[in-house]
């Protein structure tokens, strides 16, 4: 039975995702939450959103700093050993009997790389799935043949999981922690939302978030300018955009989003971090969610919300009624928001069910990492065994 449960984190969203995992951790005697912290929540450009983490009242058991300032390819790999310095030092002293890693980010695969190698058995949150249009997609599937426990959001990634020769005896689909957030979480009213955004809320607006695809031919610049010439067309619409995530090409959205919002102070809005209570108080309040985040194809339909999916990164990944995929061009992206806002389609989301689960991962979790024995050996399991 393990007793010392270490969860990391490097990005906002993951922290998000894993709020209800870690209270819940924190809240058993028998268990010692450890929190190891590193990537885009120590960077003063990204909003240094380990502080959120601290004002939820969670102790950061370790910080690691690796993130360079550069969204090169070179500069992410640079980044990437420097976390693989920082996290062999963080694990020698916590000493977990299991890490806890959400996902598929090269922060990740760093932390999880230096917890093979130091035999400490991985759980991982959110793995057989497919994204084609990142690099995320084969990160994804390493960090998996690295682990131990896979907790996956979906039957179809179960499956996938065991194909990958994982012991079905270890894969359990548990639905997306995310959902938890929407079953347990409080949100915002509007005036309360506008209030803490420092932002009057005063028309229907959208939620707009959109990151680099890393992999396909796809340029990000060139997509997110045809996605900002698109939101020119409803201008009956305020917009709130959020800053991308530290993948290569990001600063050039980041300047691109600046330069869109001053330019519009009364209609846009730019967030370098909503957090996830504002983000998903958001959500709730928004007409559609607009852009390429995980988000909008796992957790924006149980708000009976429409999404428009722009572009190759999420590509693959399994998704509900209420997700308009399209093309990254401006015609594409403006004819997809329409049929989003249309009252047909927004009646629809209503009662549309999302493939993801019922908001009850985070306890399916922690039961079964409390029954772990702690082994880090298996063995390749052939599907002619089935």
């Amino acid at each position: 039975m393990v007793g010392k449960v270490a969860v990391f984190t490097g990005t906002r969203a993951e922290y998000g995702l894993l709020y209800w995992l870690m209270k819940g951790l924190k809240d058993i005697p028998a268990l010692e939450l450890q929190v190891i912290v590193s990537g885009m929540h120590l960077s003063p450009e990204f909003g240094e959103t380990w502080k959120h983490i601290v004002q939820d009242g969670f102790e950061i058991s370790a910080k690691v700093e690796m993130l360079l300032s550069s969204d090169t390819a070179v500069g992410v790999i640079k980044s990437m050993g420097l976390g693989l310095l920082g996290f062999a030092d963080a694990l020698e002293r916590l000493a977990p009997d299991v890490l806890v890693v959400l996902g598929d980010r090269f922060e990740a695969l760093a932390m999880v790389q230096a917890a093979l190698i130091m035999k400490i058995p991985v759980a991982h949150i959110h793995g057989g799935e497919i994204t084609e249009g990142a690099y995320d997609d084969a990160i994804r599937h390493a960090i998996s043949k690295m682990s131990m426990l896979h907790f996956v959001a979906a039957e179809p990634y179960r499956q996938r999981v065991i194909q990958m020769g994982e012991d079905p005896a270890r894969v359990f689909n548990v639905g997306a922690v995310g959902l938890d957030h929407i079953k347990r979480g409080e949100f915002l009213s509007l005036e309360a939302l506008s209030l803490s955004l420092g932002f009057e809320l005063t028309k229907p607006f959208m939620l707009v978030t959109y990151h680099p695809v890393t992999l396909a031919e796809e340029d990000p610049e060139q997509s997110f300018l045809s996605l900002l010439d698109a939101l020119e067309l409803f201008p009956d619409h305020q917009v709130i955009i959020t800053y991308p995530n530290a993948d290569n090409g990001g600063r050039s959205i980041i300047s691109l989003i600046e330069k869109y919002a001053a330019a519009n102070p009364s209609r846009v809005l730019a967030v370098p971090s909503l957090g996830f209570k504002r983000y998903l108080s958001t959500v709730k309040h928004a007409s559609v969610v607009v852009g390429n985040s995980s988000s909008g194809i796992i957790e924006v339909p149980s708000f009976g919300l429409p999404t428009v999916n722009i572009g190759s990164r999420q590509k693959g990944r399994l998704a509900a009624q209420t997700v308009i995929h399209c093309e990254p061009g401006s015609n594409a992206i403006s004819e997809a928001i329409a049929l989003a806002l249309s009252k047909d389609f927004s009646s629809m989301c209503q009662h549309a069910t999302n493939p993801y689960g019922q908001g009850d991962a985070s306890q399916k979790i922690i039961q079964k990492l409390m029954n772990f024995d702690g082994s880090t050996s298996k063995k390749f399991h052939d599907l002619d065994s089935l």
